[in-house]
């Protein structure tokens, strides 16, 4: 299963409608123990990322994830838009020069986008952040690509185990960001950040699977 550079033009786009798709929902969620602007945040970037992505739509994987998140740093506010531009400033650096990649090289450069993500943000499994649906789904893909399974269900699983962790944050209590500040009452609502983050997989499945 080779991930082409218009593969990832796919996929950004995808991510791009889901995130237009589920606006009011994010910022419902967002409204509970943030500021309520998490979805008009993340649809206004990746606004943004679609206007900028023919300007470099001939250029190889690495640039355009690359100008993905730096068009994130610039027009997500809130801790969005540093958060998820650096995931995919590194993902960029992880494929740069890449025309083409298999669902292993991926995973590879998902993992040190995620690595970036946790070193900037400081969060950990368990804190209530986009962390919590990320690592899961990123072992999930992982142990997949290991076990030899199908790629495209390689793909769904790592979905599901997102899908699962975004679930989990509901109990939890809220260590960082601007939920922290709620303490207890932060529990019982789920993420936004790791909604959004459930989203981009999802995006994985409906670009690359059909």
């Amino acid at each position: 299963m080779p991930i082409s550079r218009d593969d990832v033009i796919a996929w950004l786009s995808a991510y791009s409608q889901l995130l237009a798709d589920n606006k009011e929902y994010l910022t419902q969620l967002d409204s509970s123990i943030g500021d309520a602007d998490h979805g008009v945040n993340m649809d206004r970037g990746f606004k943004a990322v679609l206007g900028k992505l023919p300007t470099v739509a001939d250029k190889d994987i690495g640039t355009i994830l690359k100008s993905v998140g730096i068009t994130l740093v610039q027009t997500v506010g809130g801790a969005s838009g540093p958060l998820y531009g650096t995931f995919f400033l590194q993902a960029g650096v992880a494929t740069a020069n890449r025309m083409e990649l298999s669902l292993a090289d991926w995973a590879s450069a998902v993992e040190g986008a995620i690595n970036g993500l946790m070193a900037r943000g400081k969060a950990n499994i368990g804190d209530k952040t986009m962390v919590d649906a990320l690592v899961p789904a990123l072992h999930a893909l992982k142990q997949a690509i290991t076990d030899g399974i199908d790629e495209y269900d390689a793909l769904r699983q790592g979905a599901a185990a997102a899908e699962q962790g975004m679930k989990n944050t509901i109990p939890l209590v809220a260590k960082k960001g601007r939920a922290s500040y709620l303490a207890e009452r932060s529990a019982g609502h789920q993420d936004p950040g790791a909604t959004s983050s459930y989203l981009m997989f999802k995006a994985m499945v409906d670009a690359w699977t059909k």
